[in-house]
C-alpha cells in the first residue's frame, strides 16, 4: 500500500478506491527509487526538505514550500537526501477540462494555498465519502491554474547524446571545482565549439547555465540541512563570494536565499 494505492507489482498500483479525491500527508516520507505510475493526477506538496522528480529525461526538484502536479498515468521515480521530507499527497481521479492537467508543473505555493493544504490534511487517509473534504479538494483543485507561477529554472534537462553524459556527470561531481570548457570538450571527444552547440541543442540551456542550475540547486539542499552560513554554502558550491552566489540563486529560484530559523 503506498498513498492508498495497492502496488500489484514493481511500479504499478492498483486504484481500488471509489472516491474522486482524497488526500496522503506523511512525516518522514519514505520514497522508492524505481519508477512508478498510477491512474490519478497527483499534487504533492513539500512541507520540508526538498524531492527530485525523475520525469521524461528531466529531473524537477521541488524544494521546501513548492508543489508539483504530475499528469494521472506519468511514469516518475523520486529521491532525495534530504533527512527529512515531510510532504502531503493530493490524488485525484478526474480533473476539469483544462489543458493546465494534461501537463507536468512545479510552482511555489502562495500562502492561501499552502493554508490550504495544510488545513486539507486533517483527512489524511480518509478513502470514504466525506461532503466536506470532497468540497475542499475540488476548490483546491479547481484553483491550481491561477495559483501556478511555474519556475521552469527548477529542471535539469538531461541529455539523449550519450557523449554529453559524461560532461554532466563531470558537472555534477565538480561544480564546486574551477575548470573550464576545453576539459568538457575532452570528455565529450568534441571541439568547444561542437560541444557549445550539441549541448544547448540538447539541453535547451547552454554549459554556463546548466552550471550555475547544479550549483543553486545543490545550495538548496545545503540550505536543506541548516548546517552552514550563507557564505560557506557559497564557497561549497563553488561561488568565491556571498554576493555572486545571492544573485545566481536569485536568477534561478526568483528569491533570495535564506536559512531556516
Amino acid at each position: 500500500m503506498k498513498c492508498g494505492l495497492t502496488e500489484e507489482n514493481t511500479g504499478h498500483f492498483v486504484d481500488e478506491i471509489s472516491i474522486n479525491a482524497y488526500v496522503w500527508y506523511d512525516k518522514n516520507w519514505q520514497h522508492d527509487d524505481y519508477e512508478h505510475k498510477h491512474e490519478r493526477y497527483q499534487l504533492t506538496y513539500v512541507e520540508e526538505g526538498y524531492q527530485y522528480f525523475h520525469i521524461d529525461n528531466k529531473i524537477l526538484l521541488v524544494p521546501q514550500n513548492h508543489l508539483i502536479w504530475i499528469p494521472s498515468g506519468k511514469a516518475h521515480k523520486i529521491s532525495s537526501e534530504a533527512k527529512t521530507v515531510n510532504l502531503m499527497i493530493a490524488l485525484f481521479k478526474s480533473v476539469p477540462k483544462n489543458d493546465f492537467y494534461n501537463h507536468i508543473h512545479v510552482f511555489p505555493a502562495p500562502n492561501v494555498l499552502k493554508e490550504m493544504i495544510l488545513y486539507a490534511s486533517k483527512w489524511s487517509q480518509l478513502i470514504t465519502e466525506n461532503e466536506e473534504q470532497s468540497t475542499f479538494l475540488t476548490a483546491i483543485l479547481n484553483s491550481l491554474p491561477s495559483f501556478c507561477d511555474e519556475n521552469n529554472s527548477l529542471q535539469i534537462p538531461v541529455p539523449a547524446d550519450n557523449r554529453l553524459i559524461p560532461v554532466c556527470n563531470y558537472i555534477n561531481s565538480n561544480y564546486h571545482d574551477g575548470f573550464g570548457i576545453d576539459e568538457l570538450a575532452e570528455l565529450a571527444h568534441l571541439s568547444v565549439r561542437s560541444l557549445q552547440r550539441i549541448f544547448k541543442h540538447e539541453t535547451g540551456i547552454t554549459i554556463q547555465k546548466y552550471m550555475q542550475l547544479i550549483r543553486v540547486l545543490k545550495s538548496i539542499e545545503l540550505i536543506n540541512d541548516n548546517q552552514n552560513t550563507l557564505s560557506e554554502i557559497a564557497y561549497k558550491v563553488g561561488y568565491k563570494s556571498l554576493s555572486a552566489f545571492t544573485t545566481s540563486y536569485f536568477t534561478i529560484m526568483k528569491s533570495k536565499p535564506k536559512l531556516k530559523k
